[in-house]
């Protein structure tokens, strides 16, 4: 039996000497179990963010015009942040004119829309309308993409740097699958209106220009919106370099999810893992969420200017499965400290709302202290004590 033991530790170590994975318990990567022709791929699940299924989720690859769900983004966090409007007007710089690749056509001091020009940049993927808005909003392309690269280092994307806002191929412009699920989780989940824009199949936009007027049509290059029966968006890509990529959004039966497929050999193949992995993730998961108002907790309050302080629930809770679980078993518990010492900080953790499936924890909402509540001195208890003696 030891001899037996003895050969096998040996197996196992001439195979991963010689590069072939050893796979850990429970871990089955993408291409083993889908058959996923690309060689870089995650599953995530939007509303946890949870990796369902991943194949080299962190290899840095050229992502080309996925890039543009960061421009989206940031698009986006300017228009919630009041800093451009929807009717605003943009107008096109002889250098965004200048753009190679998929493009709308724009010509330089041609004017759109910020509303125009988003569906340029999420349906017909248009260069020259994501540098046209890049210079909108930050002056230059290249102070747009210091903002890029700000808002993935606040997303934790650790294997991405943006070198343009557009895809386009350049030195250094690389991300990851993991990455690209991550900003498209944050603009799909903060700003869900995306998705008007990322199902439009066609539409037309006029061009008003020194010479006169015309229509221009815009086709989506993302074919699973209409392959794909559950399909909400979001934004393809390919380069000569990065080849085709997606990162594929659907929602069914409330379960939102995110296939990102990093440089597929062609056109059909990126669709294909794409459709291999939400058809898997729609069967592999299911989902709580707890969307009931929760009941109203205070806490006493020591010593303090009032008698008790309110909390309020830091958030709302979700909780992914694979395995099956029941999910109609999960218990909510309640736990709010007996008594608070003066004073009491505004966002200082009262409690919290734990979450249980199978006498386990699953997890929790912390309960956080609704407004702060200063010290009482003698002139608040003097003052007290005289409204005491009034009634």
């Amino acid at each position: 039996m030891k001899k037996i033991l003895a050969l096998l530790v040996a197996l196992v170590l001439c195979l991963s000497a010689f590069g072939f994975p050893v796979r850990a318990e429970g871990t089955e990567p993408a291409g083993d179990s889908l058959g996923i022709t690309a060689p870089s791929a995650v599953l995530m699940e939007a509303s946890t963010g949870t990796v369902v299924l991943e194949k080299n989720p962190h290899e840095k690859l050229p992502p080309a015009s996925v890039t543009k769900i960061m421009t989206l983004l940031l698009i986006f966090d300017s228009l919630s942040q009041g800093k451009i409007r929807m009717e605003d007007s943009v107008t096109t710089s002889a250098y965004a004119a200048s753009m190679g690749g998929s493009q709308v056509f724009l010509e330089e001091g041609e004017t759109q829309s910020v509303e125009t020009m988003i569906k340029c940049i999420a349906v017909a993927s248009a260069n020259d309308a994501s540098v046209a808005m890049a210079e909108h909003i930050a002056g230059t392309e290249s102070l747009f993409v210091d903002m890029m690269n700000q808002r993935a280092k606040e997303l934790g994307m650790n294997d991405t740097q943006f070198v343009n806002c557009c895809g386009l191929d350049a030195e250094g412009h690389l991300t990851s699958a993991y990455d690209i699920a991550l900003m498209s989780r944050e603009l799909i989940t903060k700003y869900p209106q995306i998705h008007t824009y990322s199902t439009i199949w066609m539409e037309n936009i006029t061009h008003t220009t020194k010479r006169g007027t015309e229509e221009f049509g815009l086709t989506n290059t993302n074919k699973l919106i209409r392959q794909y029966p559950y399909a909400t968006g979001l934004k393809t890509g390919s380069t000569s370099q990065a080849k085709y990529c997606v990162s594929a959004t659907a929602e069914k039966d409330g379960i939102e999810l995110i296939a990102v497929v990093m440089a597929a050999p062609d056109p059909a193949g990126r669709f294909s893992d794409a459709t291999a992995l939400l058809n898997y993730g729609y069967a592999k998961c299911s989902l709580y969420q707890d969307l009931e108002e929760q009941p109203l907790v205070t806490v006493p309050v020591r010593g303090g200017v009032q008698e008790e302080v309110r909390g309020e629930y830091d958030g709302t809770f979700s909780y992914l499965s694979t395995t099956g679980e029941d999910l109609t078993a999960v218990e909510k518990k309640w736990y709010a400290m007996e008594e608070l010492e003066a004073p009491v900080e505004e966002g200082q953790e009262i409690g919290k709302l734990t979450y249980t499936l199978g006498g386990s924890e699953i997890g929790n909402i912390p309960i956080l202290a609704a407004e702060a509540v200063e010290r009482a001195g003698y002139a608040h208890y003097l003052g007290r004590a005289f409204g005491y003696l009034m009634l």
